[in-house]
């Protein structure tokens, strides 16, 4: 696994990130041993500089400040890793019984977040992001971290422009980082990537971070245009939760939210799952792998962002990115109705 471009940004990394929602206890708490052990497991497994995917949200800044802890313990010096830092969260002090954002995803914690999307709530994030991994480490990549969600909570036309002007000034602090030389490509992270499409047209983005929206199970055709408007003006894209945060691979969150088999809502994703597991089966396919197959399949993704709490998970991801499954299934799938007739891209052997 050999460094790419990384889009216009200058800079070259390997078509595997690590997504570090584990070192901020996202779902259970892990031990700092297990985050390290994992943490080795990446060093080891990925060609230099290693790419780690932050946000001080995740955990209320503590993936960001065991990520310093381990990349000290490790050895690395700030140029054998690329840091990327979503901004809009900033940490606060704990003063409920469980954290006030994201309640029942984050375990453990013993500080808040809260939002700031603003000229000067992204300045603050970035200040606090290189204080919290400790001093030692800088933010190569920088973006709004769910700009989406930030709209969604608009309570009219009005306050909804509001908004989205709060996000403009956020990426005018960003461009100035950028010119300033304190950061090298600006993006965005986003699980709604029509809200990315939106400020694409606005703002000259470096790299966008699509989640939960090119996958297997979703690949819209008006999606698929804009990521080849993307490639051809040269923005690097990330593809990350390719599995639907862990859904098509078995487990119980769609999408970050927890279904239930016996809720009428849910089962279609289960039956539509069912019949993945089963026609990997037939066809001596891991489901896990043609999820990264797949999600790495569009020619404008320079990277898959991948997260994982356990170790040996980091190996079995790094070898699943040059599997190859025959032509032939892919056309199995888009028989059976997992995969659209018309899809262009998916790899073959």
């Amino acid at each position: 696994m050999q460094p790419i471009p990384f889009g216009n940004t200058g800079l070259m990394t390997p078509p595997l990130i690590f997504g570090s929602t584990a070192l901020g206890n996202l779902f259970r708490e892990f031990s700092y041993a297990s985050k390290l052990e994992t943490m080795r497991a990446i060093v080891e497994h990925l060609p230099r500089p290693v790419v780690i995917d932050s946000a001080g949200k995740y955990g209320a800044g503590l993936a960001l400040e065991v990520m310093g802890d381990c990349l000290r313990e490790l050895g690395l010096g700030d140029d054998e890793v690329i840091i990327s830092n979503k901004l809009a969260w900033l940490r606060a002090p704990l003063t409920t019984p469980e954290p006030t954002f994201e309640p029942g995803a984050w375990f453990g914690l013993k500080h808040d977040a809260v939002q700031d999307i603003s000229y000067a709530g992204i300045r603050k994030c970035f200040e606090q992001g290189l204080e919290l991994l400790g001093g030692d480490y800088s933010t190569q990549l920088v973006s709004v971290h769910d700009p989406d969600e930030y709209l969604d909570a608009a309570e009219s036309a009005a306050d909804r422009e509001r908004r989205f002007g709060d996000i403009l000034a956020a990426y005018t602090a960003l461009g100035e980082l950028k010119a300033a030389g304190a950061a090298q490509g600006i993006g965005v992270g986003a699980k709604n990537w029509k809200s990315i499409a939106e400020i694409d047209a606005q703002v000259a983005l470096d790299w966008v971070m699509f989640a939960n929206s090119y996958t297997l199970y979703s690949h819209p055709p008006d999606l698929l245009a804009f990521m080849d408007s993307l490639q051809s003006k040269g923005v690097a894209i990330i593809n990350s939760a390719v599995f639907n945060a862990g859904f098509l691979t078995g487990g119980e969150f769609f999408n970050y939210v927890k279904l239930d088999p016996a809720n009428p809502e849910h089962q279609e994703k289960f039956a539509w799952r069912e019949k993945f597991f089963a026609l990997c089966e037939q066809h001596g396919q891991i489901p896990s792998e043609v999820c990264i197959q797949f999600g790495k399949s569009h020619p404008g993704i320079v990277a898959l962002a991948l997260s994982t709490s356990r170790p040996e998970r980091v190996k079995t991801n790094v070898d699943a990115m040059s599997v190859q499954a025959p032509a032939a299934f892919w056309d199995v799938l888009k028989e059976e109705g997992l995969l659209a007739e018309d899809h262009p891209y998916v790899a073959v052997a």
